[in-house]
């Protein structure tokens, strides 16, 4: 079967919202791609500001917000097809929305960007609310693209997303028993917020960080945090994730460029530990680092010298795999409740069953 889907995704990085036409295809259980177009549409100042606050609105805004997000959303994509002549050629949308509320301890959270409004919008059948089965299955609901990794990028050891929280996923070895990934720590919404200290959006390369030296005390801090001793299943909600780390660094008066070196090096060393766990039992390994975290130079060099001890190469795939993975894997994610298939694994999230997530808006 092959199915031509449109995938969303928006990061906790914000630095937009990513979409991408891909054709996936299943033959005997055995699952391709192509990315065929695929854009990323940077948010205004407005729309970033109402997305930063969403979470501390009172309800009438938030509901407010949420369908106007959708509204949005449905907008863009009509401008997407319009502009890469897609008419007719869409079979259905998988929107991730945008997380504003993650309390998996409570069985709840939230991922703005109402389906309803999306599908009214587009004309075009929606699948929304892709985490909620898992978490009200007493699920961490997240990570979710696990189930992309498996079924797209099968021949990799540990696939790493470096987004605004660094996430990994480890591929069956006899060590885990199965599938098992989970939020790491926190990556580029760190790295961006430092670099607007200097006036940038963002460290483009890694090459401030390069010229920062270690701060050894805040870097034992920062290593030093309660959630890094949990074991899996675990996340991090955006929020949690800046409690994390912020404090130890935003109210540091060390200079910015050591700060960001320094921050630099515990997500490489964050990152080394979680993989350190699982070893992979043969003679040399392959990590997949994907996402904006995976531009980064100088990041991916101190990461690769951390895991050189494991025998694990890092492997940088082509620049739409880096950018748009994540939304692919919606994409897929999307298409497995349309076939009624598991599209989210309880071995990765805690919940008590694997499950079929997604909310249809048939538009």
């Amino acid at each position: 079967m092959v199915y031509k889907v449109i995938g969303l995704m928006s990061g906790s990085s914000m630095d937009g919202l990513d979409i991408v036409y891909t054709q996936l295809e299943e033959v005997r259980g055995k699952w391709s791609y192509e990315i065929l177009q695929a854009d990323c549409l940077p948010y205004t100042d407005k729309w970033l500001t109402d997305l930063k606050s969403a979470a501390n609105i009172n309800v009438s805004d938030f509901l407010k917000l949420n369908t106007a997000y959708g509204r949005y959303t449905g907008e863009k994509i009509n401008e997407f097809i319009a502009q890469h002549n897609l008419g007719h050629k869409v079979h259905f949308i998988a929107s991730h929305g945008h997380t504003v509320f993650h309390e998996p301890e409570n069985n709840t959270t939230c991922q703005i960007g109402d389906g309803a409004a999306i599908a009214a919008i587009t004309g075009l059948p929606v699948i929304s609310d892709l985490r909620a089965m898992d978490v009200a299955l007493g699920g961490q609901g997240a990570p979710i693209v696990p189930i992309g990794d498996k079924l797209l990028f099968g021949s990799y050891d540990y696939l790493l997303n470096i987004g605004g929280i660094a996430n990994i996923t480890i591929a069956e070895h006899i060590n885990t028993g199965g599938m098992l990934a989970f939020d790491v720590c926190p990556a580029n919404q760190v790295l961006n917020i430092l670099a607007e200290k200097e006036g940038h959006n963002m460290d483009k390369g890694g090459a401030m960080a390069a010229k920062g030296e270690l701060i050894p005390e805040v870097l034992d801090a920062l290593n030093n945090s309660d959630y890094y001793k949990q074991a899996p299943p675990k996340s991090l909600s955006n929020e949690a994730a800046r409690d994390l780390v912020f404090p130890k660094l935003l109210e540091s008066d060390h200079n910015t460029y050591d700060l960001l070196h320094t921050a630099t090096q515990h997500i490489a060393e964050q990152i080394a530990e979680a993989v350190k766990q699982y070893p992979h039992g043969r003679e040399q390994a392959t990590l997949l680092a994907t996402g904006g975290g995976a531009f980064n130079t100088f990041l991916i060099m101190q990461l690769q010298k951390q895991l050189v001890p494991y025998n694990i190469t890092v492997e940088i795939p082509d620049a739409n795999v880096v950018k748009y993975k994540e939304a692919l894997v919606m994409a897929l994610i999307g298409t497995l409740r349309w076939r009624e298939e598991i599209n989210v694994m309880n071995s990765v999230t805690g919940s008590s069953k694997d499950s079929v997530g997604g909310a249809l808006w048939l538009g």
